[in-house]
């Protein structure tokens, strides 16, 4: 894959994508996302693993790497927005204490309610430049996001429901007609409307 990455790189910028294995993603380990990381032209990475540990493993291999200052993060985590967007990672490397940052989302849970979700970003970058004034808030706010995520994704039936979750938002806010998607079979959970 590596050198997949690199040949495609050699033509255009690269931003690379961990998608959760629950819905088809693969699991790269840490050596992965250093050799990822060290490619000429890649410039972002969004983390959605889904998993603490594998977050971790992208963003102390891209801090360790040398092109760590021209990488960006963005969190693709649904389950752990704002905490990701708060979180200092920070590694001693060589020494020197080095901090890498989520500096924005690439959500799926984004494509609704995304006046809101603009104002949780702001309220988010404004709590950091602030020195954290009320982290207790926006922790119980990232609860009641992750909860609210789960009504959407519907992690309860291995995400069976997610792209109907979407559409039953929208249909909720009048943006779209129905649920339907391409396959029939697509349909929300039991459940998950009331949820």
């Amino acid at each position: 894959i590596i050198e997949h990455v690199k040949k495609v790189a050699e033509v255009i910028p690269v931003f690379g994508f961990y998608l959760q294995a629950a819905i088809g993603g693969r699991v790269y380990s840490y050596d992965f996302w250093q050799q990822f990381a060290e490619i000429p032209n890649v410039y972002a990475i969004k983390v959605a693993a889904f998993n603490r540990y594998q977050t971790l493993d992208v963003v102390r291999a891209v801090a360790h790497s040398s092109r760590r200052d021209e990488i960006v993060l963005y969190t693709g985590n649904d389950d752990n927005i704002v905490a990701d967007l708060l979180t200092p990672y920070r590694f001693e490397i060589d020494g020197e204490l080095v901090e890498k940052r989520f500096v924005g989302g690439l959500l799926g849970h984004w494509a609704v309610w995304t006046e809101k979700a603009v104002e949780l970003l702001v309220a988010v970058k404004q709590m950091l430049a602030t020195g954290y004034t009320d982290a207790a808030s926006m922790l119980a706010t990232n609860i009641a996001v992750t909860d609210m995520n789960a009504a959407i994704f519907d992690p309860a039936n291995a995400f069976h429901g997610c792209i109907t979750g979407v559409h039953e938002v929208l249909r909720r806010q009048g943006l779209m007609d129905g649920i339907w998607t391409l396959n029939p079979k697509e349909t929300l959970s039991p459940g998950q409307a009331e949820e």
